[in-house]
């Protein structure tokens, strides 16, 4: 399993764009249909909002990769 640390400057990153920022995938149409689909865990449960403001300390994961924000 892969493991990315995300800085962020702001109060939180949306999802669909901390999945693109750590290469979790290439595209946000790609990141919408994987959130949509149910294949993100946010915190360890499955999240579907790909607008979810993820703030430092949450973890999201798809398939082999761990994306952390700090």
């Amino acid at each position: 399993m892969k493991t990315e640390k995300i800085k962020i400057d702001s109060e939180y990153i949306k999802l669909q764009d901390l999945l693109k920022l750590g290469g979790a995938v290439d595209t946000g149409g790609m990141a919408k249909v994987i959130i949509q689909n149910g294949e993100v865990t946010v915190n360890g449960e499955v999240c579907t909002m790909r607008g979810k403001k993820m703030r430092v300390g949450d973890v999201a994961v798809f398939e082999n990769i761990t994306l952390i924000v700090e």
